[in-house]
């Protein structure tokens, strides 16, 4: 099933501009002083708009901050009482909460957080009143604070605090109310926060993942559709692995899933609606059919099949109908990925004598080679900036790399012997990718970030494959 928005209960306020006050729902009184019952923005804020469908905008950052001493606590509780979350009763969900902030700002790759184990932590009146000696005398740069309460109700509201430790000064703050089942996605984004507010970026770490799971030998491999969070936390398969997924995509509102299945032998295209577990077949061409893609507005699917010794690149409705064909030549052309604006499309294509990346118009128009650097080029996958197409280049070993829509700027990202489909993080900072290992034929999730130095492994329970990285949640 899929999860309601969060309700955001607390306004963010800049460190470079006058406080931006919010409220918390009735019955949930700020834990410090109160706050006015109705938003006043600051002058020339550029900060968040709150409603109750989450969040919307962006925070500004001074410039790019890195390796700061970020030291993380448990966030505190007023009460320690029973929760009906996994993680137990409330003082035991605030360190969890703790731990989740500090494990995904940690394995970003961009900054080197502390704690919280082996941190003094506040009470729960000092999450808004922080001890800033004590936090000096630790060369801490800035502090992450937070707190966790439980309502008569079962749910729960966690705030999250940035303050920066030399200047004795709250940065920004943030505040939901969860369902039990929901706490993780807090805590993801207080991360995201205290991200964004460093970094300048725009956040990813509430997002999902799908992929495709393997399991069995590598000549009869059962490969099931599944779904994560972008940590890898609550794990979910989707189908039971009687016909083959392949190439899953989220899409743009999270609401379902549209990938590539192969039941005994009939390739199809299916949408899974992820709130009804139910699914809805878009397209079964009784052809051979590969990766199908949405538009950026959901509005269109894009799909390449194979018919008369050529294999070319098709739009349809996202409700179905008659498919739209978008190139013809003779050739393989494949693996079409929209532009942010939608009014491009990325693709690879063989027409040249092997495989190489294009782009065209989105009415398939004014189709270019832009992949000029020798060996092969595959599997390019637009930006959600716009500003680059991550692919596979093939030329010995298969490497992820990047370049400028315009073919300029190739560099690589990764130096291992096969790595290959590429997705972007929301922010477009990071690529994910799979990588096979050359002994064992295993596969397994990875990630790097744009500067290429900051490689991760996923944890996933089995073999994984094909994954895609749905926008940040709302």
């Amino acid at each position: 099933m899929t999860s309601r928005p969060l309700r955001f209960v607390l306004s963010f306020a800049l460190a470079s501009a006058a406080p931006v006050y919010g409220v918390y729902a009735q019955s949930q009184p700020a834990p410090a002083q109160p706050v006015p019952t109705q938003p006043a923005p600051a002058q020339g804020d550029q900060g968040l708009d709150v409603d109750d469908g989450g969040l919307t905008g962006s925070v500004s950052a001074d410039g790019a901050w890195q390796d700061l001493g970020i030291a993380i606590t448990n966030f505190a509780t007023d009460n320690d009482v029973p929760t009906s979350t996994n993680a137990g009763s409330t003082a035991a969900l605030g360190r969890a909460l703790s731990q989740v902030v500090a494990s995904d700002l940690r394995n970003n790759g961009l900054f080197k957080p502390s704690g919280p184990d082996g941190l003094p932590q506040p009470a729960y009146p000092q999450v808004q009143a922080p001890d800033y000696p004590t936090w000096t005398a630790r060369a801490a740069n800035m502090l992450v604070q937070g707190y966790v309460r439980a309502g008569a109700d079962g749910n729960l509201t966690i705030g999250c605090y940035l303050y920066d430790v030399q200047l004795k000064q709250q940065l920004v703050k943030g505040g939901w109310q969860v369902g039990p089942a929901d706490w993780r996605r807090a805590a993801h984004k207080c991360a995201d926060m205290v991200y964004s507010r460093l970094s300048g970026e725009s956040p990813f770490f509430d997002s999902k993942i799908a992929y495709i799971a393997e399991t069995g030998p590598k000549d009869h491999r059962m490969k099931r559709l599944a779904i994560m969070d972008s940590d890898g936390a609550n794990h979910r398969y989707l189908t039971s692995g009687q016909a083959t997924a392949l190439t899953p995509r989220y899409s743009p509102d999270y609401s379902k899933i549209l990938y590539l299945s192969y039941l005994n032998g009939q390739p199809s295209i299916y949408v899974y609606d992820l709130a009804s577990d139910s699914q809805k077949l878009i397209a079964r061409t009784g052809a051979p059919t590969m990766a199908p893609r949405w538009s950026p507005d959901g509005k269109w699917i894009l799909y390449s099949m194979s018919t008369g010794g050529n294999t070319d690149i098709y739009r349809i409705s996202s409700n179905g109908g008659t498919p739209a064909r978008l190139t013809n030549t003779p050739g393989i052309s494949i693996g079409g990925s929209y532009s942010p604006d939608g009014n491009q499309i990325v693709f690879e294509s063989d027409r040249s004598g092997s495989q190489q990346v294009y782009v065209m118009n989105a009415d398939g128009s004014n189709q270019r080679r832009i992949s000029f650097f020798g060996g092969r080029s595959a599997t390019p996958e637009w930006s959600p900036r716009g500003d680059q197409i991550a692919f596979t280049h093939i030329a010995g070993n298969l490497r992820i790399a990047v370049m400028s829509p315009s073919g300029g700027g190739m560099r690589y990202l990764t130096n291992s012997w096969q790595d290959e489909a590429p997705t972007w993080s929301p922010n477009g900072r990071i690529v994910q990718f799979f990588r096979t290992e050359k002994t064992s034929g295993k596969s397994s999730i990875w990630q790097v970030d744009l500067t290429g130095k900051n490689e991760r492994k996923l944890p996933t329970p089995v073999g994984a494959s094909d994954p895609a990285w749905g926008p940040v949640r709302p």
